[in-house]
């Protein structure tokens, strides 16, 4: 039994497991979008959720840790809308761009979808992991409305008399025969 063991082996071994996390992961912070197999989305959203909550601190402690966990910087050419190429920084663009996004979110930084479709070829579950681009609204307090204080209704030898119908007894004491 696995008791108190977390995280998935994906049929690798720790350090294999180790390189998919990371690559994956840049692959998210440069697409914002990546479709993987249900089981290697779930367990990167852990390790991508954790790098953005250290890299929300931006500071130098927080960079070392990000370089630690992610294995270095890396580049990728990306294509502008106009033909152009340029070179972009996916370290720098997760603390310039992805990190401050997130700055008043308190976790959830990533969005599993399950597919309907399987893979060819396995027919493995297939799922997107995505960033979430919605601003964070927190969820407001439900505060009861005020209720007004419940006052002991002060009982007049009148009003129980009204209130009983004629020939009955109502009354505490019985009479006596």
């Amino acid at each position: 039994m696995r008791h108190q063991k977390a995280g998935r082996k994906l049929g690798r071994n720790a350090s294999h497991r180790r390189a998919l996390m990371r690559n994956l992961a840049w692959a998210l912070f440069e697409h914002e979008r990546v479709v993987t197999t249900v089981p290697k989305a779930k367990e990167v959203r852990r390790f991508v959720e954790r790098i953005i909550t250290i890299a929300r601190k931006d500071t130098l402690h927080a960079r070392r840790l990000v370089l630690a966990r992610m294995g270095g910087k890396k580049r990728v050419w990306v294509q502008q809308k106009d033909g152009r190429e340029i070179e972009v920084d996916l370290f720098q663009k997760l603390f310039r761009e992805i990190a401050p996004r997130y700055r008043e979110r308190p976790g959830g930084y990533t969005r599993v979808v399950k597919l309907t479709r399987r893979r060819i070829g396995d027919a493995a579950p297939l799922a997107v992991i995505e960033l979430v681009n919605e601003p964070y609204q927190p969820k407001q307090k439900h505060q009861p409305a005020p209720q007004e204080p419940v006052r002991p209704e002060v009982a007049s030898p009148a009003a129980n008399e009204s209130a009983t119908p004629a020939g009955s007894s109502a009354s505490a004491v019985p009479s006596a025969p």
